[in-house]
């Protein structure tokens, strides 16, 4: 075996079709970093093989016989935990299994083209790719091992007109979860950017206001930001925010990808420093790339609190790096310490509020 071959991303396909698996494999093979070492046709196959081949990331579909990929990737990431890219439906049943995934520990998902779709497989074949590539570089732990805030962090916060804008990629359900289920029913607005699929981004918001005591939404055009709400940008649209009179309001556009995507961290981010200027509190969690590094530069520079996610607990430490590296963290923390620092901020005094 030479060592360009160990060097490569070593690839288990998981997924009840002949013809997914054959095309799946002939994707990632097509990269010379990725090494497709074998398939499955079903968790118990794939089992295995996992013992049999050690494989650095597996593609695993979301349905199929025998066991139901959720089901299967609970017991491995409690007894095996390792990369997993779920490959999924875009349906909105296929965004509830997913969702669930992602909070199970799946590093990203890929959502296959529906009947109707314009584009092919092999269309979204470089996409597939990144995935697979970000997972292999991915921390990830096993059921139980995150540490999450226990309890809700009241205690630390008083009211005061502010706006908080969070940005993540790889790895963020998990971590935005346990921020906004741990905020308190009174907590400043919030607006979120987290790249993920449309119609994923609904079944999101809707699973995270049956946890929280604030609300939780997709972000809707020109919707008032009040305070006890969390809006989360929908799949495929950038979220803004504007001033309407005394108030701020939501904004939604088709604008192209920025920073490689739509909804882009950088562009929420940069709406918030030019409207609210040292009247908000930034922070970039987990996440492949850059996306949002600038935007929580321009952030600082207006006056505004900024946060990186640590090294320690990210998924994927690629955006907070970014945004360290350009100077545009103020406060770098492990996951855990992030909601109550954010409430922390928002009842400094010093800073001018949100007019309300």
């Amino acid at each position: 075996m030479t060592m360009a071959t160990l060097n490569r991303i070593r690839v288990l396909v998981v997924d009840d079709s002949a013809l997914m698996r054959q095309m799946i494999s002939a994707l990632l093979s097509a990269d010379p970093a990725i090494d497709v070492v074998g398939t499955a046709p079903d968790p118990y196959v794939a089992r295995e093989k996992i013992k049999a081949l050690n494989p650095d990331v597996l593609t695993l579909d979301v349905e199929m016989p025998r066991m139901d990929g959720i089901a299967f990737l609970e017991r491995l990431m409690s007894l095996h935990p390792m990369p997993v890219v779920m490959v999924s439906t875009l349906t909105q049943s296929g965004a509830d299994v997913t969702l669930r995934a992602l909070e199970l520990g799946a590093v990203d998902v890929f959502c296959k083209p529906g009947a109707g779709e314009s584009r092919t497989l092999a269309d979204l074949g470089p996409q597939l790719v990144e995935m697979v590539k970000s997972a292999a570089r991915a921390r990830v732990r096993a059921l139980g091992e995150r540490k999450r805030p226990q309890t809700r962090v009241a205690d630390v916060y008083r009211t005061n007109n502010r706006l908080v804008a969070i940005g993540a990629s790889t790895g963020g359900v998990e971590a935005l979860r346990d921020i906004i289920t741990v905020l308190p029913a009174d907590s400043p607005p919030v607006v979120v950017t987290q790249h993920m699929p449309p119609k994923f981004t609904a079944s999101f918001a809707q699973r995270l206001n049956g946890m929280a005591a604030v609300s939780v939404c997709e972000a809707e055009d020109n919707q008032p930001i009040v305070f006890g709400h969390v809006y989360i940008a929908p799949g495929d649209r950038h979220l803004t925010v504007r001033r309407s009179g005394a108030s701020y309001v939501t904004c939604l556009h088709d604008g192209p990808l920025v920073s490689g995507h739509r909804p882009s961290v950088d562009v929420l981010f940069t709406s918030v420093a030019e409207v609210c200027g040292g009247a908000a509190v930034g922070a970039l969690l987990t996440g492949m790339g850059r996306d949002g590094a600038q935007g929580l530069l321009a952030m600082r520079k207006a006056g505004a609190a900024t946060i990186g996610e640590d090294e320690s607990s990210c998924v994927v430490y690629g955006m907070p790096r970014a945004a360290k590296d350009l100077g545009a963290v103020q406060f770098e923390l492990p996951l855990p310490l992030i909601p109550s620092e954010i409430l922390r901020l928002c009842s400094e005094p010093g800073r001018k509020g949100v007019p309300s």
